[in-house]
């Protein structure tokens, strides 16, 4: 940051909004607002900014048609009664490549007396500005806003979460809502699990009876389904133009069993499997011998690499205990290679620990810790996703109505309560990409199962990846802020689970 930019920042602190049209004591100051994620920099100046109803855009260098409407459509949403004349807010955004900033999701927010200034290396930083904007917005009880500055920008690069299709499948719609609720909160990275025992969930061209036969099946049975490889890219495509990179799983060796019942040739007695109702895990295994093995492999890799735009590529490969260690290792060092043919950066589940990894590759942390150091001392990085503090299909205690309680019960504040860089002995900040919460389905079936289990407890994991200050925050801290975001879940449609340690307000609060 140049000194003449730090300079006008402390002058425009001090002088640049200092005209206020009513008592300064009715408005809420910047620092004031439940903001979550934590944001890293927050001054407050004086005076405050009106906001009215309609909006007049000032976007600088390469406007983002879609962006701006966004913006636009979703400010009119928020604010509907706050002026009928024909005063506007401006909303000047700065989109400029020598900005001494962090990443390209940092950005610099400015509400003064004039309008509010966003300032990014792109439109990704912007996005990431909205939404910081969006809760002051929906948060702010007055018609005007504080003055100030927030200087804000992610801890970490990767902050994901990962919704199991493949156990019960979900719509395009239901998919698209999590989706929104997930960039609302700067989620940036959604893993899509695709296959499993239970269900096959996105066409492949050259395996057709994977989603024919594959895809007919769910936990408990009913209706099931799938993606057509346009619905999966209309999905990325959502995603993206919300800055989310979809990460795909095809889940191998093992959880295999709904393409181990679409084709023979892939189960070494080249006998079909029955399709699989239950929630039972390690009992399928892919034919690891054979060559039409590889090949299978290797043709969904590709089919789904072709369409999938972001640079990772999950490969699964946990609880194979159907597969020799032996034969374990010789799959996955075959498999990895193919991952890189295609242009992607491998992800796995921490067993993949077991094989060779190169010096791009990711295990995804979940249960063993000697798997993540091991992977660590690999080469790999590391995704924290530890089961007893960060999967969203544990139950709240022991009276919540769906999930499982086989890593333990996972209240809000213990999902709140742990920090990534410390949690495991031998994997350090510097080893660790980022977080993510998985969500298995067997439990879920529609989306307000989804989000029953997802919120509030996502809103933590939100805070951990992003917010350098969440880590000095204690729960007694958060969970004020917290209770504030009933209010917005509320007016969001959110079905969320009241945790009774949080003083939950209400939208009419």
């Amino acid at each position: 940051m140049s000194r003449f930019f730090l300079t006008a920042i402390c002058l425009w602190l001090l002088i640049g909004c200092h005209h206020v049209s009513h008592s300064e004591n009715s408005v809420k100051s910047i620092s004031e607002f439940a903001l979550i994620p934590k944001v890293n920099q927050i001054e407050d100046a004086s005076g405050s900014l009106q906001i009215r109803a309609k909006l007049d855009f000032n976007w600088k260098t390469n406007q983002n048609e879609d962006l701006k409407n966004r913006i636009t459509q979703q400010w009119q949403q928020i604010i509907t009664d706050q002026g009928t004349d024909d005063a506007s807010t401006l909303l000047e955004i700065i989109i400029d490549t020598t900005l001494d900033l962090k990443s390209e999701e940092s950005y610099h927010l400015e509400i003064h007396e004039h309008g509010i200034t966003i300032s990014a290396l792109s439109d990704e930083g912007v996005y990431r500005a909205w939404q910081t904007l969006r809760q002051m917005l929906y948060l702010k009880g007055e018609h005007s806003i504080g003055c100030g500055l927030i200087i804000d920008f992610p801890k970490y690069s990767y902050r994901g979460a990962m919704l199991d299709v493949a156990r019960h499948f979900f719509s395009v719609d239901e998919v698209k809502r999590y989706i929104n609720q997930l960039a609302f909160y700067k989620i940036n990275y959604f893993h899509m699990h695709l296959s499993d025992d239970q269900g096959w969930r996105i066409h492949i061209d050259r395996w057709p009876l994977l989603t024919e036969i594959g895809g007919t099946s769910q936990v408990d049975g009913g209706e099931a389904g799938f993606y057509t490889q346009d619905e999966y890219q209309d999905i990325v495509q959502y995603a993206a133009e919300r800055f989310i990179t979809v990460v795909p799983e095809i889940d191998v060796p093992g959880h295999t069993n709904a393409a181990l019942a679409s084709y023979a040739e892939l189960n070494c007695d080249n006998k079909k499997r029955d399709r699989y109702y239950g929630r039972e895990v390690g009992f399928s295994t892919l034919c690891v011998d054979k060559e039409i093995t590889y090949q299978f492999v290797e043709d969904v890799i590709r089919e789904i690499s072709q369409i999938t735009p972001g640079p990772y590529f999950h490969i699964g490969g946990d609880e194979t205990h159907a597969t020799p260690e032996e034969d374990y290792i010789q799959f996955i060092n075959r498999v990895i290679p193919l991952v890189g043919k295609y242009g992607k950066k491998v992800i796995g589940w921490d067993e993949i620990n077991l094989g060779e990894l190169p010096p791009d590759a990711v295990v995804q942390y979940w249960a063993n810790t000697e798997n993540a150091v091991n992977g660590v001392q690999k080469g790999a990085k590391v995704l924290m996703s530890p089961a007893s503090y960060a999967y969203l299909d544990m139950k709240y205690d022991s009276l919540t109505p769906i999930g499982y309680h086989w890593a333990g019960y996972i209240d809000t504040q213990r999902a709140y309560s742990w920090t990534p860089e410390t949690l495991v002995e031998g994997v350090e900040k510097e080893n660790i990409i980022g977080i993510e919460a998985p969500l298995w389905g067997e439990t879920i079936t529609n989306s307000d199962d989804i989000e029953y289990l997802a919120f509030p407890r996502l809103l933590g994991y939100a805070e951990i990846g992003w917010s350098e200050r969440g880590d000095s925050r204690t729960w007694d801290e958060y969970k004020k802020d917290l209770a504030i975001h009933g209010k917005l879940f509320e007016k969001l449609g959110i079905h969320f689970y009241r945790d009774p340690k949080v003083n939950w307000l209400t939208a009419s609060d």
